[in-house]
């Protein structure tokens, strides 16, 4: 079943508006520091944050990591990064004095009361294709409670305001072309000059060292987290798209699942199963089978750096899809809910501009293709020119430098905050 939906969530913001008033009163108390960065990630110790961590780090910044699992803990312990739990009162303390916050989900990936205040990099957490923040109305959904009662509308405003003041406080929310900026700016209710076009810093490692180092060490990761693989074996990554909420209605079926399994016994692949860390359905076959492993977020919090090692990419309406442009790879996709999800969630755009007019409507055409694309390697260069010109549609960067432009323009804006500070002299 599925761990969250945006009416659950947003009925817990409402019963937090106390909390949130008396973060705010202690942000209005206590001075920041002049140098402390603290970092969060809803995904775990990745992302763009660890990017941008090791750049803060190098020079010399004074870091912390607010964490909120013992995984995580540990994780960052492996790196030599030091935490506090972002729920304890030293979180709090900590995030209050803080004069850097840099988050990819949410506030929530620090504490999420104390933020205020603050120079707040919002970093994100890939293109969106759907429609995200303030462009969807997922985003302002009500609980199923209040909206019997009638007060659906009043809640929608106040849960609206509570938003956008919220995002007001983001300082710099990157992106990673003039295409994607737009999105960003209307999803966020931001000026320009607060989405600067840098890159995401969470792909540079997908251009840095050459492709065959990083596809040697993206296998290397993959079979440490699902076990051995042969050398020839080809990798399929499937990364279905949260429903926010509701059943994945592309769970195949005991017959879709044999057919599958037939497809990469025939073919020499292995099939790695990525579900959303919220998402809801089973991806287990019902019969044994060693081609099929799952790789989800409690084996390997962030997927980025392992996409080179795959061969296909398998999705829906995933951002993995202009991630994996960068690599690139050639891409099914299986979409059997286009219709009502674009009602329900939407798209930038239409989804036929990113996927095409031939994505499958359920497994047994998501297999007839992804049979060819393993068989006939005119069709996987066919579907890797469509990866390229995605890419260069939506990267205005390719040289893995991303981190160090965000990190330039963070600086940059902390010495505007000082100087407004001061006042004219």
């Amino acid at each position: 079943m599925a761990s969250f939906s945006f009416g659950a969530g947003n009925a817990r913001k409402l019963a937090s508006i106390p909390l949130y008033a008396a973060g705010r009163m202690l942000t209005l108390l206590v001075p920041r520091s002049r140098d402390e960065w603290v970092f969060g990630c809803g995904a775990g110790i990745g992302d763009g944050a660890l990017a941008l961590w090791e750049v803060a780090s190098a020079h010399g910044h004074r870091a912390l990591w607010l964490v909120g699992s013992d995984r995580e803990a540990t994780d960052a312990a492996a790196r030599g990064i030091p935490t506090v739990r972002k729920s304890s009162l030293r979180g709090l303390w900590r995030t209050a004095r803080a004069r850097v916050i840099v988050v990819t989900h949410g506030f929530g990936d620090v504490n999420r009361y104390a933020v205020s205040g603050a120079f707040l990099v919002q970093l994100w957490h890939g293109i969106p294709l759907k429609r995200i923040g303030l462009d969807s109305p997922e985003t302002l959904r009500v609980p199923g409670a209040v909206a019997r009662l009638g007060a659906g509308g009043h809640v929608r405003r106040m849960l609206g305001a509570m938003y956008r003041g919220a995002v007001r406080r983001i300082r710099i929310l990157p992106a990673a072309s003039h295409a994607v900026r737009g999105r960003l700016e209307s999803a966020f209710a931001l000026p320009d000059d607060r989405v600067p076009v840098t890159g995401e810093p969470r792909v540079d490692v997908l251009s840095r060292g050459t492709a065959e180092e990083r596809r040697a060490a993206a296998r290397t990761a993959i079979a440490a987290a699902v076990g051995p693989i042969g050398e020839a074996t080809r990798v399929v990554l499937y990364a279905p798209t949260w429903r926010d909420g509701a059943p994945d209605p592309a769970v195949p079926s005991a017959d879709e699942w044999r057919a599958l399994a037939d497809v990469l016994e025939r073919q020499d692949a292995l099939l790695l199963v990525r579900s959303h860390p919220l998402g809801a359905g089973e991806y287990r076959p019902p019969h044994a089978t060693d081609r099929v492993r799952l790789i989800g977020s409690d084996l390997v919090p962030d997927v980025t750096p392992l996409l080179p090692g795959a061969d296909v990419l398998i999705t829906d309406y995933s951002s993995l899809v202009f991630d994996s442009a960068l690599v690139p790879l050639p891409v099914v996709f299986l979409a059997p809910d286009v219709a009502d999800y674009a009602r329900r969630r939407g798209f930038y755009g239409r989804y036929a501009e990113v996927a095409g007019e031939d994505w499958a409507r359920d497994w047994t055409a998501a297999l007839a293709q992804l049979d060819t694309v393993l068989d006939d390697e005119a069709d996987a260069e066919r579907r890797r020119g469509r990866a390229r010109a995605l890419s260069a549609r939506v990267h205005a960067f390719r040289d893995g430098g991303a981190s160090e432009r965000v990190y330039r323009a963070i600086l940059a804006g902390s010495r505007e905050d000082a100087a407004a500070r001061r006042g004219p002299r």
